[in-house]
């Protein structure tokens, strides 16, 4: 693969829980793959560029949880969170896309996520503003059919915004047009800002399972977890914001009574117990707003839950 579409972490900052680190993907062999995408096709740059530095960000703050991930009781899965199991993971670095390059950044973006999935690992993709996803939802032609998980406030099955098609507003609708995608469960749901009606009507015609916030917690994870269909695979997406804004304040567009840090990890939990998860990502952190990196740290208790869940799950390792 043309390495020239890989930033290496810089030298002298850290890769996400001091793993080891590949830019080099045809020699690529890991049960997880951490990949930052900075950049993908926004609505304007000053709204893209305020979500650019996260992936960075998040690695940072995984220091504050190596080494002791590996060694110490985790209360959340009752014991050791890699469940005994030997797991390899490596830090990729980042796409390399940038403002000046939006034409190639989803092409730029879908090759490397495509070619980590030939080396057989899982993307771990650390986003960038919620536009990252189609690119990385286009890769996975050829290993569906897959059900998508989706935690935010808002529904993102905008068609287009001023002529874009590809923004952060419409992940979910161009998902909708990839025949390797089975379907999607939306979680989070709240505001009146989350979507006009015609998408809500579109979403609904499709077939996806809207879960609203008050509804999730008036019947609570468990029942949720019930209503996601039974599946082979399954790929996550996280939007900072589908979280409350009590665990997630870094966001661009805090919305109260969202998803509790107990649900969302339940929801991790439960879906790697329902099938295979696939893919993951995790978007929409604005560092510079953020209330002592408690968001980005919050990024990666749950990219530690989704390894506790693969394992405990025998999904990886050995």
């Amino acid at each position: 693969m043309d390495t020239s579409l890989l930033k290496p972490v810089p030298v002298g900052r850290p890769s996400l829980f001091d793993v080891s680190r590949c830019s080099d993907l045809d020699i690529l062999d890991a049960d997880l793959a951490v990949l930052g995408v900075p950049f993908s096709v926004p609505y304007d740059l000053l709204r893209s560029t305020i979500c650019s530095t996260a992936p960075q960000t998040i690695r940072e703050q995984s220091m504050r949880f190596t080494p002791r991930y590996q060694s110490h009781y985790d209360f959340d899965f009752g014991g050791d969170l890699l469940a005994g199991r030997r797991v390899e993971i490596v830090d990729c670095g980042d796409v390399a896309t940038s403002p000046a390059t939006i034409p190639e950044n989803p092409s730029r973006t879908t090759a490397v996520v495509r070619k980590i999935l030939e080396r057989r690992a899982i993307p771990i993709v650390l986003g960038g503003e919620h536009s990252i996803p189609i690119p990385v939802m286009r890769a996975y032609e050829g290993y569906g059919p897959i059900h998508i998980v989706h935690v935010d406030a808002h529904l993102d099955w905008r068609d287009e915004i001023n002529g874009i098609k590809d923004g952060l507003s419409s992940p979910l609708r161009r998902a909708s047009e990839m025949p390797w995608f089975s379907g999607m469960t939306q979680i989070g749901l709240r505001g009146f800002g989350s979507a006009r009606k015609e998408e809500f009507d579109a979403a609904r015609k499709y077939g996806s399972i809207l879960v609203g916030a008050e509804e999730l917690h008036r019947v609570g994870i468990d029942e949720i977890l019930r209503r996601i269909p039974a599946a082979e695979r399954y790929y996550i997406t996280i939007d900072a914001d589908g979280l409350d804004p009590t665990i997630a304040p870094g966001v661009a567009g805090p919305a109260p009574g969202g998803v509790t840090y107990s649900q969302v990890t339940n929801l991790i939990r439960g879906v790697a117990a329902k099938g295979r998860i696939v893919g993951y990502d995790f978007v929409e952190v604005v560092p510079s707003v953020d209330v002592n990196n408690i968001t980005s740290y919050l990024a990666c208790r749950l990219i530690l839950t989704l390894l506790g869940a693969l394992c405990h799950t025998g999904q990886i390792g050995k």
